[in-house]
């Protein structure tokens, strides 16, 4: 179970005055390398919590991690016009995050729409990214995973205890995920609705759902690929979830063909998007930060 002890909760003004909420683990004063995790469109800061202990605590090299509420979700403000779920307001609320905390280059774990927003970062503000890992997303978006994901944002019910909620999410996500075990499934749950106030609610604003009603998935998607190139300069690990609906296999060889420095896991017996705390994973990220490190010395 996380505890508060495990990090430190900061509250950090948006340009428009919102609050937004960042886990800021490890040591303020390392030397190492931060690193900035950004989570997907629904999800929220704890999903890198176990990814996050295991960095920050690292006995050899301790180092600080950030992750990142956006607006509307988890213990960040809710915003009262739900057109500001906009990937350009969260680009500059993530900027603003940074100079709030003082982060003037970091690795950036991005999972699905962190990823997007890693791209666009790295378009706007090259210098402060110095490694990458895109988990489950890449320059081009399979319609039929954002088809899926709009199907279920903001109209999951909810359940009476998290082991009912873990039930929901299985039932929903089991054929993509079929290694996750009863434990996986309960975490999932925790991460997914809340009881803070006393009833279980999902841990974002319900709102969100409008944002993925205006997309029009008949029409084509945008293609990424400049952006994708904005990173040319610094290493890349992208992860795919081997039974992933919104990152193709042919899109992830060609990250790889294309980038000079773009190692590419396909993560087995999962799917959108792959959990980021078992040993392999940590283990492979830690190798991506390693050779950031030393790149950017």
């Amino acid at each position: 179970m996380t505890t508060e002890t495990d990090f430190t909760p900061l509250f950090i003004s948006a340009r428009d005055g919102l609050k937004l909420h960042v886990r800021d683990y490890g040591p303020l004063a390392s030397q190492a390398l931060p690193i900035v995790c950004l989570p997907g469109f629904a999800r929220t800061t704890a999903d890198f919590h176990e990814l996050a202990l295991a960095l920050s605590r690292d006995e050899t090299k301790p180092r600080r991690v950030l992750a990142l509420d956006y607006r509307g979700r988890g213990l960040s403000g809710y915003d009262k016009d739900w057109k500001n779920y906009d990937i350009r307001v969260e680009l500059d609320d993530v900027m603003q995050v940074l100079v709030a905390t003082g982060i003037a280059e970091a690795v950036f774990v991005g999972t699905s729409r962190g990823g997007l927003l890693t791209m666009a970062l790295a378009a706007a503000q090259p210098a402060t990214i110095k490694g990458v890992v895109m988990n489950d997303v890449g320059p081009v978006i399979d319609a039929r995973g954002l088809l899926r994901i709009r199907g279920y944002v903001g109209k999951l019910p909810l359940p009476r205890s998290y082991s009912e909620g873990a039930e929901i999410l299985k039932r929903l996500s089991d054929q993509q995920f079929p290694v996750l075990g009863d434990a996986e499934w309960e975490m999932m749950a925790r991460r997914t609705w809340t009881d803070r106030d006393g009833h279980f609610r999902t841990d974002y604003d319900p709102n969100l759902m409008k944002v993925l009603e205006e997309l029009d998935l008949e029409a084509p998607l945008p293609v990424l690929w400049p952006y994708f190139e904005a990173l040319n300069g610094v290493p890349i690990l992208a992860i795919r979830g081997e039974n992933s609906d919104l990152l193709a296999e042919k899109t992830l060889q060609e990250m790889g063909a294309r980038h000079p420095d773009c190692e590419t896991f396909v993560a087995p017996g999962q799917g959108h998007a792959p959990l980021l705390g078992s040993k392999e994973m940590i283990r492979r990220i830690g190798k991506l930060i390693g050779r950031a490190e030393r790149r950017a010395a």
